[in-house]
């Protein structure tokens, strides 16, 4: 007996010494310790939490090397493999995790709307509920800060710069020619379908080192991924009528738009004050058809539009009227590839292809334009860890130009040039912690028709001052190639250059956002020429330059009051240009020095509709009086507009909309045109460019037929 309990002794120390205790403390990166932290050996069973000191301990009859792991909600997941018999007395410090919402974002110079965004200052849905954007997105973007009005063209002018200078990319890939041709004085739209977008970034300056070609801005429009269900959309509006279709499958989808716009009906209730021999016409069909893979995403979208109209506008220096007829033809692909070659590689690939065909009648010339573009671009992502994440990758632009001319005195003439860029790209997202981001890149592009190499740096940095706050700086040089209207003439020139440094701050709590920035842009290499128009006979160089500096404040709401939503936007601008043909420096005439847009909008549950409003303020810009001394020394009076619209749900899923442009009819005016030889009196006769028509009115009828039936039209408000 005494020997059975030896060997029973002998036995339980042999298991007791084959254990091993595994113990330590748990702490955050200041030394407070973490209770509740879950602790265990990868594999096995064996493990425990931690205790109020942060402590713990378990054993274990694991031997040899293993991995033990940590983690806790909010924080990085700890690994640590060693040796079992080594972990003892361990000290472990958790990371907060730099991927929680509450985290910072590098925000200077940018504006996000999505449902994936961290910040979202807009939802995609504003475009279309929004008073004076009459469904463009652009109309939309146009009452945040940043940009200016110019309503008599109706394109993207951002902090000081040109229309030109701001560039559109869907999926990643440049769009050559993203807006309708139009006349003078008639604003344009542009041409992409808002229901297709479920993501849109709006880069004011300092954006990724991925973009290029671009003084000012970038909006970039992503497509939807993936579609939730089947269904069909009809719209029938004063200006024409809408259909469209989604069909969802196992793995993948197809939706597809056409629209039909004829503004003859309109015109015909609605007279404006140009003469109309054929109002604007025009149809448009796009379609994006999306396939999944077990690793990745392929998206391939195209858009085709035609554009028709013919009619004489008013003109102080011919009495008959300025004759103008355009047709124009726009064809646009672009494919897109995402996937993930495994857990740290991923890839993006892409390209579009452009195709415009656009002949103009002007007075007695004809111009006949055709342009074919291509863009195509490899991206890399390598993810080192949570906080450390470098892309890099190139892209090749190329656009052929062509454009023939000829009147009753000038014989046919035929421009035109190839324009090609090859590029490189690298930029890390660097997270030091959640509070401290930072974003550094380089940007190559090799010019072609320049046999010029530029290299442009970008930074940004973000620092996280509050639970829901935080400042950001940005830096950046910008190269972009002249415009086609210069390059047909002379291509003996080079890239044109700014750089941008910028402030930000940005509170962020739920429903309500504000952000205050301050800027500067510094323009050099501006394309000069020394003749009164854009000609044949012109002289060129680079010797322009320029600066742009302001502040710009935004404000969201849609917590404070039940069924509110509303923004409150401001731009200060501060810019002069020596450029062009411009004999000193000066504001250009499209540059407002104030800016001031106010959004609203309010749901009424017993009218099942929500109203809205949206108000536009600029300040007057500038223009030569040849009555005074001096170049653009002459200020038009302010810009004031003011849009109302009310959505009535007649029931889940029919929605009729009513909206007005300019309701109080506010007389704006957009500039001056001069007789070019003066009267008796020594005076020169002028003539006030009013808008085509003081206000418009806009009624239409959407419906939606789906498979589930339910949230469509409600969710559009």
């Amino acid at each position: 007996m005494k020997s059975l309990i030896t060997a029973l002794f002998l036995f339980v120390s042999l298991i007791a010494s084959a254990q091993t205790n595994i113990n330590g403390k748990v702490q955050d990166a200041n030394g407070m310790p973490i209770m509740g932290a879950n602790v265990y050996l990868e594999g096995t069973y064996d493990g425990s939490n931690t205790n109020d000191d942060g402590e713990f301990s378990f054993t274990t009859d694991e031997t040899g090397t293993k991995t033990l792991i940590v983690s806790f909600l909010s924080y990085e997941t700890y690994r640590l493999t060693v040796d079992v018999a080594q972990m003892k007395n361990l000290q472990v410090k958790l990371r907060e995790d730099v991927n929680t919402l509450d985290a910072v974002v590098l925000s200077a110079g940018t504006f996000s709307a999505g449902d994936n965004s961290k910040v979202s200052v807009l939802k995609p849905l504003d475009v279309v509920t929004t008073a004076s954007a009459l469904g463009d997105f652009v109309g939309a973007l146009q009452t945040l800060p940043g940009t200016t009005t110019v309503a008599e063209d109706g394109r993207l002018f951002v902090r000081g710069g040109e229309a030109d200078e701001t560039q559109i990319f869907i999926d990643g890939i440049r769009v050559f020619t993203p807006y309708s041709p139009t006349t003078n004085n008639t604003p344009t739209r542009g041409r992409y379908s808002p229901f297709l977008f479920d993501g849109i970034t709006f880069s004011t300056g300092g954006y990724s080192a991925e973009y290029g070609q671009a003084l000012s801005s970038v909006l970039l429009l992503n497509t939807i991924d993936e579609p939730d269900q089947n269904k069909t959309d009809i719209g029938i509006m004063t200006v024409g009528g809408t259909l469209g279709n989604t069909q969802k499958w196992e793995k993948s989808s197809l939706s597809v738009n056409a629209s039909y716009i004829n503004l003859a009906p309109y015109i015909n209730l609605f007279p404006d004050r140009n003469d109309w021999e054929k109002p604007y016409e025009g149809a448009s069909g796009e379609a994006v058809f999306r396939q999944k893979f077990d690793s990745g995403l392929l998206k391939l979208y195209t858009a085709f539009d035609y554009s028709d109209f013919e009619l004489t506008q008013e003109n102080i220096n011919i009495p008959e009227g300025a004759y103008f007829k355009l047709n124009n033809k726009n064809l646009y692909f672009n494919g897109s590839y995402q996937g993930v070659l495994n857990n740290d590689w991923s890839v993006f690939s892409g390209m579009s292809y452009t195709y415009g065909k656009t002949n103009v009648n002007i007075l007695d010339g004809v111009v006949d334009d055709t342009e074919n573009s291509f863009h195509g671009k490899l991206k890399f992502k390598k993810r080192f860890n949570n906080r450390l994440k470098l892309y890099f990758g190139a892209e090749y632009f190329a656009t052929k130009f062509v454009e023939g001319y000829m009147d009753d005195v000038i014989a046919p003439v035929e421009l035109g040039f190839n324009n090609n860029i090859a590029s490189a790209f690298a930029e890390s997202d660097i997270i030091f912690s959640k509070k401290l981001a930072l974003k550094a890149g380089v940007r190559v592009d090799y010019s072609e028709l320049f046999k010029e190499l530029t290299l442009a740096p970008r930074v940004s940095f973000a620092y996280k001052t509050g639970s829901n706050s935080q400042v950001s700086l940005a830096y950046g040089n910008f190269y972009q190639n002249p415009t086609n209207d210069i390059l047909k003439f002379d291509q003996d020139l080079k890239a044109q250059s700014t750089s941008h440094y910028i402030l930000n701050y940005q509170y962020n709590s739920e429903g309500k956002i504000f952000r205050a920035e301050a800027y500067f842009k510094d323009y050099h290499d501006l394309v000069k020429y020394d003749t009164d128009f854009v000609s044949f006979d012109s002289n060129f160089d680079n010797s322009g330059d320029g600066y742009a500096k302001g502040f710009d404040l935004f404000w969201r709401d849609n917590k404070s009051v039940k069924n509110v939503d509303y923004w409150v936007s401001y731009s200060y601008l501060d810019t002069e240009r020596d450029y062009r043909n411009f004999p000193t420096a000066a504001q250009p005439n499209f540059a407002n020095t104030h800016n001031l847009s106010l959004v609203g909008k309010y749901w009424i549950d017993s009218w099942k509709s929500q109203v809205g409003f949206s108000y536009g303020f600029a300040s007057g810009r500038t223009y030569t009086d040849p009555n005074m001394e001096g170049f653009l020394n002459a200020k038009t009076k302010s810009y004031n507009s003011l849009s109302v619209n009310w959505a009535y749900l007649i029931d889940q899923q029919k929605i009729l909309y009513f909206s007005v442009n300019n309701v109080l009819g506010f007389k704006n005016v957009n500039g001056y045109e001069y007789a070019n030889v003066p009267d008796m009196n020594g005076n020169f006769a002028r003539r006030s460019l009013r808008p085509a028509a003081d206000q418009f009115f806009f009624v239409g009828f959407f419906w939606t037929i789906s498979d589930k039936g339910t949230d469509n039209q409600l969710d559009k408000l």
